[in-house]
């Protein structure tokens, strides 16, 4: 199942953040609680960690990108083993 990465509300006036530096690329193993991302909102540049474990299947925000908070970012494949 793929289970969708997106980019975090870290507070209520954020609308945006920007993808500073992806620390896994795509096919890599990925574990719940793991540090994913960097993105900087408009008060400061923090690190994101994955919600799954699983494989990051699709990365869909490049470094530099700016997205809306709560859009999807990436895709990780649920680990099937548990």
């Amino acid at each position: 199942m793929l289970l969708e990465v997106k980019m975090p509300k870290t507070g209520l006036t954020m609308e945006e953040g920007t993808i500073v530096r992806w620390l896994k690329s795509e096919g890599q193993p990925v574990a719940k609680g793991e540090v994913l991302l960097e993105i900087e909102s408009d008060k400061a540049t923090l690190e994101v960690e994955c919600e799954y474990s699983g494989i990051l299947e699709k990365i869909k925000a490049a470094e530099g990108d700016i997205v809306p908070a709560l859009q999807t970012i990436a895709y990780v494949r649920e680990d099937q083993q548990g």
